[in-house]
């Protein structure tokens, strides 16, 4: 069975962009564009990987992995965040928050897909 893979970023082409590189590799992949949509599809799919932005209205990055690690169902979920974002500080706010992952824009495609593969296989 395919790995399912969540992919929360306001920007449209960056989330067609993860689609255009997850899905040939075998991953069945969603995509969300804020923090209310991916606390939808919580409710109704399990995922073995979620990848998020941090820049987002309404609700950043840091909030929705705060209120995804407090689900019981998505306490070990591997989280990567995938931002714009560099600096140490918004990397250890990320850690602090429950990622698992900080990576910062851009990532080569083949590192990225090396990062998947070896977070959930």
């Amino acid at each position: 069975m395919a790995k399912t893979i969540l992919v929360v970023d306001d920007d449209e082409l960056v989330r067609m962009a993860l689609n255009e590189l997850l899905r040939p590799e075998g991953y069945e992949v969603h995509l969300v564009a804020s923090g209310a949509e991916a606390i939808e599809k919580l409710d109704q799919n399990g995922y073995d990987l979620l990848m998020l932005d941090i820049i987002m209205p309404e609700m950043d990055g840091f909030e929705l992995c705060r209120k995804i690690r407090e689900r019981e169902d998505y306490r070990d979920t591997p989280i990567v965040f995938l931002t714009a974002k560099s600096r140490d500080e918004d990397r250890d706010k990320g850690i602090e928050a429950g990622a698992n992952l900080f990576l910062s824009k851009p990532i080569s495609p083949d590192k990225l897909l090396q990062i998947v593969s070896d977070t959930i296989g």
